[in-house]
């Protein structure tokens, strides 16, 4: 991370249109978003200088910044791999499978929960409730979730993922 932390001017431009959604004082609501845009420029993650600069933008306590980020499982608080696998751990998802495809990942990607392979390609990231009960077990990787997961369904998943062809966003 670079000693100054900055938005690109567009991406400065659309916090400001952010904040601007919201009445006066009320910037605070803007935080989601703000931490979206942030967590896609700086790399991937959240680091404590790029969640102060946030808090300035929006004129609240770096703390604030702190609580909301580390609560929400979809912001990263160290480097993630390119692809972030999030599987769903609930209930519907484990009675359905999910802690055989989460063991599969990790003996696979020879990881555990939480870590990155060494080629900084993965990052297994066990998640609460993808909201995708009906279709269990599930997970998720960028805006896409990938349902009714079988062993040989998760391994198309990361052939397709190391050949550059599934799309994140």
């Amino acid at each position: 991370m670079s000693e100054t932390i900055a938005f690109k001017p567009e991406s400065l431009a659309q916090v400001h249109k952010i904040i601007a959604r919201y009445p006066e004082g009320r910037q605070k609501s803007a935080l989601l978003p703000v931490l979206h845009l942030a967590q896609k420029e700086f790399g991937g993650w959240l680091d404590v200088p790029v969640m102060d600069y946030v808090a300035g933008l929006l004129s609240i306590k770096p703390i604030e910044v702190y609580e909301v980020a580390t609560f929400y499982t979809m912001f990263n608080m160290k480097p993630v791999g390119k692809y972030v696998l999030e599987v769903c751990r609930t209930g519907p998802c484990m009675v359905c499978g999910s802690e055989k495809i989460l063991d599969h990942i990790r003996t696979k990607l020879n990881i555990k929960d939480g870590e990155t392979t060494e080629d900084g390609m993965f990052t297994l990231k066990p998640a609460e409730c993808l909201g995708a009960c009906g279709y269990a077990p599930m997970l998720q990787l960028g805006k896409f979730f990938h349902e009714n997961l079988t062993i040989e369904k998760v391994d198309e998943i990361l052939d397709l993922c190391r050949q550059g062809q599934l799309a994140l966003d």
